[in-house]
């Protein structure tokens, strides 16, 4: 009906602005994850190169494997960032035609440096033909991506972190290479067609139902986003960012990421002291409020994370930390 495509038409410039691109960004009923299996089938035809140092990371490798893409894995300890140098050493094979990477790892809250990442890409033998794909789940809307002036390829993301909408939603920047080479990769699937998705588009309309009751509340948060101001918005992430290591530090609370790649929507810290995380969010859900214990067995317990993104304000996070310095 016209009424929907008025509704996403008027919601790809703004989402446009904020994926910082000229190029189109698709619009999809799924998570994240729907996307990331979208990224490996349009755009691999040789061998990804799957980037990991996390549990979010780790599960698009599997995704790539499960979806029958040649790949290998550069791993580094979790909590440690991918280095622009540690991918340019397993691209200088010339073998791999696609790299899977996640901008802001959640799991153990490091903000991998992408603009270098890519840079690097670029300058590797057969750089210009490689996809650059990467995952913004947790950082778009929070922490400055730069998709055209980063030379990406894909960037996805999904409404439910610092978009602080409900699940349901995701959403894809997509550069002109990036479809040129969907064009000669078979089995794409329909679902996460990018070919089907952008033929909609270009319609402002979708290839599937589209959630429009979610749609409507993306329009509005958008609108908040450009009320707010897209820089005014990043610097808060980043002050609440700064204010939880502080807050964290004076309670003999150590950082679990990398110094130097905290990420700016969500902290993980190292619980070495031994808190029962399970027993301070069951005190802290009286209050209305909530932290994440460690993500998978890997860390569960281990470690515990506190997110500042979406539209959290720095009075929530002073709430938090009464709460929690109450509790111990």
């Amino acid at each position: 009906m016209p009424e929907c495509t008025d509704l996403i038409g008027r919601i790809s410039p703004k989402l446009r602005q904020v994926f910082m691109t000229e190029s189109r960004v698709l619009i999809s009923a799924s998570s994240g994850t729907g996307l990331w299996e979208g990224a490996v089938r349009n755009t691999v035809n040789r061998k990804a190169l799957n980037c990991v140092n996390g549990a979010f990371s780790d599960r698009w490798r599997e995704v790539t494997e499960l979806n029958g893409k040649a790949n290998e894995v550069l791993e580094v300890e979790w909590g440690q960032p991918i280095l622009p140098e540690m991918v340019a050493e397993r691209l200088a094979t010339g073998e791999f035609d696609a790299i899977t990477i996640v901008h802001n790892e959640t799991s153990v809250g490091v903000l991998n440096p992408v603009a270098e990442i890519a840079a690097a890409v670029r300058s590797a033998p057969n750089g210009d033909e490689i996809m650059i794909l990467v995952d913004a789940v947790s950082s778009m809307a929070g922490v400055k991506l730069e998709f055209d002036a980063w030379d990406l390829d894909v960037a996805l993301t999904s409404s439910q972190k610092a978009f602080a909408l409900p699940a349901g939603l995701s959403f894809a920047a997509v550069s002109d290479r990036a479809m040129a080479k969907a064009k000669t990769v078979p089995n794409r699937g329909y679902y996460f067609d990018f070919i089907t998705l952008d033929k909609s588009l270009q319609k402002n309309q979708t290839p599937a139902t589209p959630a429009i009751s979610l749609l409507f509340a993306l329009d509005a948060q958008l609108d908040a986003f450009m009320a707010e101001g897209l820089e005014n918005r990043y610097a808060r992430h980043l002050s609440m960012r700064d204010r939880t290591i502080q807050w964290a530090q004076a309670q003999g609370l150590p950082l679990f990421s990398a110094a130097g790649y905290e990420s700016p929507t969500v902290s993980c810290f190292d619980n070495q002291a031994g808190i029962n995380i399970s027993a301070l969010n069951k005190y802290l859900r009286e209050q209305g409020m909530i932290i994440s214990n460690g993500y998978g067995a890997r860390l569960k317990d281990k470690t515990f994370r506190i997110a500042h993104m979406g539209d959290i304000q720095m009075s929530d996070l002073e709430e938090l930390f009464t709460a929690i310095e109450s509790y111990l």
